[in-house]
């Protein structure tokens, strides 16, 4: 089975008739076709990437629409530390079907259609996800890397944050995003690549946060209730600090215009390996991720199910990234491990020594 068979059982009509947007992120350019109100929805979430530029690649988007009967899934394995089922896939003669175990979305992904089916309007974060992933795919196949971070920049320089999930990359990002001039670059998935100086590119996601970063942020805390605030305050700080209960951050209404800036130069990468139950000063320290692959190990972030690399083959189900594409990425990088305790207001200092030199 290839992709026309697959095509052949979708009907393309509701987006090819509809009114395309279009999103440029750095050198990449993405056009969207989708039917209201999905799209009204889309075009206000990335407001800050829509331009007039056709883009790269064209997304279709087909919500309600479904394979009968549906293909042979094999389960996608997951990264060390993740449990639960995510991703299925199938692969196809000259493409992937990629289905999201919870929701049912599904998607085609191939080198000549990016197209998603099923209940869409009901899942539309994952429909971003699929967006971005466009992007990502664009940029890694043109040797940039995929690294599990989040990021602000300002000036000359740009600071990236990695750490295990749940560990403050967020938190830290946006208690620098306080600092006068200092731009959102992303939330999870930052793309870096070597250069004079090295670059970093994100992709136009917002946060999405726990209840635990907006508690402790006071320019975050009108996201919540009074009566939601008394009842997270009254609960231990360790059952509030691995609470999942996620809410969008949009940049633009928090931190007001214009304070998203996709590109940047990277001049540094902090890693943090802090713990909670740590009583010791928070310390930053430079560091060699030669030396250091447990770091190394937590900034590499696998592309996922939907790659396709340049020679047509997707990534193999299982398959951990190749740390020395990173290390010649992060050459020139000033990389720090985060140790000691957790402290997001010495963040926020040290963060802010650091954009302003």
């Amino acid at each position: 089975m290839n992709a026309a068979a697959i095509l052949s059982r979708l009907d393309l009509s509701p987006a090819l008739e509809s009114d395309p947007f279009h999103l440029t992120v750095g050198p990449v350019g993405v056009t969207v076709l989708c039917p209201e109100p999905l799209r009204a929805a889309l075009v206000s979430y990335f407001s800050e990437a829509v331009t007039d530029v056709p883009g790269d690649i064209t997304v279709h988007l087909l919500p309600g629409q479904a394979l009968v009967p549906e293909p042979e899934w094999t389960e996608w394995r997951r990264e060390a530390g993740k449990a639960g089922r995510k991703d299925a896939v199938c692969d196809l003669e000259d493409a992937r079907l990629v289905r999201k175990v919870r929701s049912g979305v599904t998607f085609l992904q191939s080198p000549e259609y990016a197209v998603a089916f099923g209940p869409l309007v009901e899942n539309e974060s994952t429909v971003i996800n699929f967006i971005n992933t466009q992007i990502l795919n664009i940029c890694l196949r043109d040797d940039w890397q995929l690294a599990h971070a989040a990021a602000v920049t300002r000036g000359r320089r740009t600071l990236a944050v990695s750490g295990l999930s749940g560990g403050g990359k967020s938190t830290s990002v946006l208690r620098l995003m306080d600092i006068e001039g200092a731009g959102f670059l992303s939330n999870d998935r930052v793309l870096i690549r070597a250069g004079d100086p090295p670059r970093a590119l994100g992709i136009p996601k917002h946060p999405r946060i726990n209840p635990g970063t907006i508690l402790g942020n006071p320019r975050l805390r009108g996201m919540l209730t009074p009566a939601r605030i008394a009842e997270l305050e009254a609960m231990p700080p360790a059952d509030l600090w691995s609470l999942e209960d996620k809410h969008d951050l949009i940049i633009s209404q928090v931190y007001g215009p214009k304070r998203v800036r996709y590109e940047g130069p990277l001049t540094d990468f902090w890693v943090l390996n802090w713990r909670r139950d740590n009583d010791a000063a928070t310390q930053v320290t430079e560091v060699s991720l030669k030396d250091r692959p447990d770091l190394l190990g937590a900034i590499m972030k696998s592309p996922g199910p939907f790659y396709q690399h340049n020679d047509g083959s997707f990534e193999p189900n299982g398959n951990a990234p190749d740390p020395a594409p990173y290390l010649r990425a992060l050459k020139g990088v000033r990389v720090c491990e985060v140790s000691g305790g957790v402290d997001f207001d010495a963040i926020a200092r040290m963060g802010r020594q650091l954009l302003d030199g």
